[in-house]
């Protein structure tokens, strides 16, 4: 359990401005008990992960840059991660959760505190056209801003969401490997038609959560590095991302931040190809760039 520590433990992390990016975390959440909750929700965790606690793991794992993700649990309602991109916006950018008819100003205000995308969490939801997750209207101002949609669904779903989104002109980042079904893996139909959409060049694919996705990962790699190549090969490395998913919500026993870490070097093991998974990529897609 991850208590909240105190204002003056955050100025002191708050004011470490790394000078370069050395390595982006592009999936991490922060929240506290208390918050408003959504109503339809899979999960909420009985625990605090703040923002100082969040960004102590990146200065002690030498992570310069994070992205924020809207936790599920907590639906539309963004304050509180805005409120942390607001606190660290030197290092820090977000992927909000909207309303499916969300007015263009305040998608702007988003922008302006880092916001940088918007995520739809389809697990556990059922089939829906895209208009009734977000409609054309606001899908056109997230385009204009020139965010991305990110998806979290289950491979067997994927092409069905993601393709409307292209034809929409959007770019599109999918979640955690693309959650290809644990009982059939890389071998899965959903899988191998997420690779087929990288021919668009504009999906991306984040190697975060591989816990996730395959048990008994502890001392055998075999299904994630299967998973990696076939990825790579597809979309080459300058369309992967790696996400520490911190805290590993509903893994918190079994999996942390170091943890994450070491899986990404023993999964890519080449320095430049890792250097583009864990930095160039993500600088680009979460405008780290002009920073």
């Amino acid at each position: 359990m991850m208590e909240k520590q105190g204002p003056d433990a955050y100025q002191t992390l708050a004011v470490h401005r790394p000078s370069h990016i050395t390595l982006i975390d592009a999936h991490a959440h922060v929240f506290e008990r208390g918050l408003s909750l959504a109503r339809q929700r899979r999960y909420a965790p009985d625990y605090d992960a703040p923002l100082d606690a969040y960004l102590a793991q990146l200065d002690e794992h030498g992570v310069s840059h994070g992205v924020l993700v809207q936790p599920s649990f907590l639906g539309t309602d963004c304050s509180y991660l805005l409120d942390a991109l607001r606190r660290a916006p030197e290092r820090l950018r977000g992927v909000a959760v909207i309303e499916p008819d969300c007015e263009r100003d305040t998608l702007t205000a988003m922008a302006r505190a880092g916001i940088v995308g918007i995520r739809l969490n389809l697990i556990g939801h059922a089939d829906l056209p895209l208009h009734r997750w977000v409609s054309a209207q606001t899908l056109m101002h997230v385009r204009e801003l020139g965010w991305h949609v990110e998806v979290h669904a289950e491979a067997a779903r994927l092409e069905h969401i993601v393709r409307p989104l292209l034809d929409e002109g959007m770019n599109v980042v999918v979640d955690h490997f693309g959650r290809p079904d644990p009982t059939r893996g890389t071998d899965a139909p959903g899988f191998r038609r997420l690779l087929g959409l990288a021919d668009t060049q504009r999906v991306w694919v984040k190697v975060s959560a591989a816990y996730r996705n395959w048990q008994n990962m502890e001392h055998d790699h075999h299904d994630v590095r299967e998973a990696v190549q076939l990825l790579t090969k597809a979309f080459s490395v300058n369309r992967l991302m790696w996400g520490s998913d911190w805290p590993h919500t509903q893994f918190e026993t079994q999996v942390n931040f170091a943890r994450t870490l070491g899986l990404l070097h023993a999964i890519f093991p080449d320095q430049k190809e890792r250097r583009a998974i864990v930095a160039d990529t993500a600088a680009k897609l979460y405008r780290f760039e002009a920073m």
